[in-house]
């Protein structure tokens, strides 16, 4: 019955039901797992903002571009996919793109490379 409650309210406010099924990861938890397991992180924040700073090894795919670009990737399918933008909010919009699109395990870096570094964790 809550699911259901929760599905009605992400309706009613605009978004889909599979919203609610993006799990958010801490930067500590995100870290972790792009180094034991292999996840990729998708930076979706403007090109200015990734050259001003990312964190390494991320691919840049800015929010506009996602559903165009989804194809490049398609091998990660069935991997974790940590989606990041600067505070989480933009980020949450394309995890639900890629779980709409298939993806299997996509996460949101909960509070984006703000967090990130706040947690004092690397950014090149």
């Amino acid at each position: 019955m809550k699911k259901i409650v929760l599905a009605v309210l992400a309706l009613l406010s605009g978004q889909s039901a599979m919203s609610a099924t993006i799990e958010n990861v801490s930067p500590s938890e995100a870290a972790q797992m792009q180094s034991a397991e292999k996840a990729i992180i998708v930076d979706v924040r403007e090109t200015d903002e990734w050259n001003a700073g990312h964190i390494a090894g991320a691919i840049h795919i800015p929010l506009s571009e996602v559903k165009n670009r989804v194809a490049e990737l398609a091998q990660y399918k069935d991997s974790p996919v940590i989606t990041q933008c600067r505070s989480g909010v933009r980020s949450a919009k394309a995890a639900e793109v890629l779980k709409n699109a298939g993806f299997s395990a996509v996460y949101n870096l909960e509070g984006g490379i703000n967090a990130w570094q706040k947690a004092a964790l690397a950014v090149q």
